[in-house]
């Protein structure tokens, strides 16, 4: 009885180690550290999100710059956790917005 018991364990062991490695999402190589933040040029035009910020004042310029906003002044973070700055695309100015996911939109 204590061989099949045992065997039975191993079985039991490994078919749950197999089906737990089966069920773990695969990630994608090329991902950031955090998958939640799109890259700069992947920018949506929806509707911002409102939440607590993690880019830092330099970090929300850069993710501007690399969206092709230039000369990007007066930045700062309101109280719905939006990067707000005075910029210029296409050489006209325009005020633009960045949020806790990446996301940029004109205001």
């Amino acid at each position: 009885m204590n061989k099949i018991t045992l065997t039975a364990s191993i079985i039991s062991a490994a078919l749950l180690a197999g089906s737990q490695s089966l069920a773990q999402p695969s990630t994608d190589p090329h991902a950031g550290p955090n998958a939640a933040v799109k890259s700069p040029s992947d920018t949506a035009s929806g509707p911002l999100a409102k939440g607590h910020n993690s880019f830092s004042r330099a970090e929300a310029k850069s993710r501007l710059e690399k969206a092709g906003y230039v000369d990007v002044t007066g930045l700062s973070l309101d109280q719905d956790g939006l990067w707000r700055a005075q910029a210029k695309q296409n050489g006209q100015p325009v005020s633009v917005a960045l949020d806790y996911k990446g996301d940029i939109a004109v205001q």
